[in-house]
């Protein structure tokens, strides 16, 4: 068996539950300012008061993971992208003490909703453009980061970056739609169809410019006979976007947030289709990154027991607050 591609597959599975969960949250970070104040931004609140920070556990094991089982990543990804590590952090950070905050300290209650949003957006952005960074490829030599301090900055990745904030957002507004009820959640659905729309078209864009990065990316998604089955993703992806427009219109509360969760993971699949064999494109394959074999079994028996457990607290939470958020919490 080759761990290497055992240890991918647990990371990927990692990095997706982290955007899938955390990416929702985030979003409602970003629309905040677009709800009322009062009963609107306090059901929005209430609907993610459960799960925000256990959802933050899937980075947690991601990062662990990768810096455990392909440590050479680390070694030549963060110092490309120290700056957008920095933001993220301190954006999460900020977003977790506005939380807090807003509700032990309600005479500054404007200046943490502030606090909220702007560690969202921060984060978000962070992310997508250290994925739009790592897409454009990373200046590597004798096996370390050879590059200057703002090579990640370039137009595809700002361009990654804002795609990432608006998904986001459509995640965050798909919550709110089948969590909250009243003016939250009319407001939500007023706001999810242009959400979904731009959406689609920064996943388009990103999708058109990719191939151009590197010729390898255009021989994986065009080559024959490759063609024949990465061809499938676009398709599913137009059928998925279909469904997604379909329920906003016909006034669906879940249906909007699972097809929005599609719409990520055909996105995730796309990365993967253009990237692999490469953790650091053009030049690190995954064997080239991997940490000896004796070190990969043996972190992967604490996995087998770790994993489980995660997820299994996960959906007790989730099934647990499976109802609509109100102004005091689930009901």
């Amino acid at each position: 068996m080759d761990l290497s591609l055992v240890w991918l597959a647990i990371i990927a599975f990692a990095i997706f539950a982290y955007v899938v969960m955390d990416g929702f949250d985030l979003g409602i970070g970003i629309l905040f300012p677009s709800l009322a104040v009062g009963e609107e931004r306090d059901q929005a609140m209430n609907s993610i008061a459960p799960f925000w920070d256990g959802n933050e556990t899937w980075l947690v094991l991601g990062g662990g993971a990768l810096f455990a089982a392909f440590p050479m990543v680390y070694a030549i990804v963060l110092p490309a992208t120290y700056p957008l590590m920095i933001a993220m952090l301190l954006g999460l950070i900020f977003r977790g003490a506005a939380f807090e905050f807003r509700w032990r300290d309600p005479r500054h209650r404007a200046f943490w909703d502030f606090a909220f949003t702007l560690g969202s957006v921060v984060a978000a952005l962070a992310q997508g453009i250290t994925l739009g960074a790592i897409l454009q490829g990373i200046r590597v030599e004798n096996g370390a980061y050879a590059g200057g301090w703002l090579d990640w900055l370039s137009p595809f990745s700002l361009l990654t970056g804002v795609s990432v904030v608006i998904g986001y957002s459509l995640l965050g507004a798909t919550w709110l739609i089948w969590k909250t009820e009243g003016g939250s959640a009319r407001h939500a659905r007023k706001v999810a169809f242009w959400l979904a729309l731009g959406t689609l078209s920064a996943l388009a864009a990103v999708s058109a410019a990719t191939p151009f990065l590197d010729y390898a990316y255009w021989r994986r998604w065009f080559a024959m006979p490759g063609v024949m089955l990465t061809s499938q993703v676009p398709i599913l992806t137009l059928l998925c976007s279909a469904a997604l427009l379909w329920s906003l219109r016909r006034g669906r509360e879940r249906m909007p947030f699972f097809t929005s969760l599609g719409l990520f993971m055909l996105g995730f699949v796309g990365l993967g289709i253009s990237v692999f064999p490469y953790l650091v494109p053009p030049t690190i394959t995954i064997w080239e990154a991997a940490a000896p074999r004796q070190s990969q079994a043996f972190m992967l028996v604490g996995a087998v027991v770790i994993i489980p457990i995660i997820l299994a607290y996960t959906a007790w939470a989730y099934w647990v607050f499976r109802g609509k958020a109100g102004v005091h919490g689930y009901h």
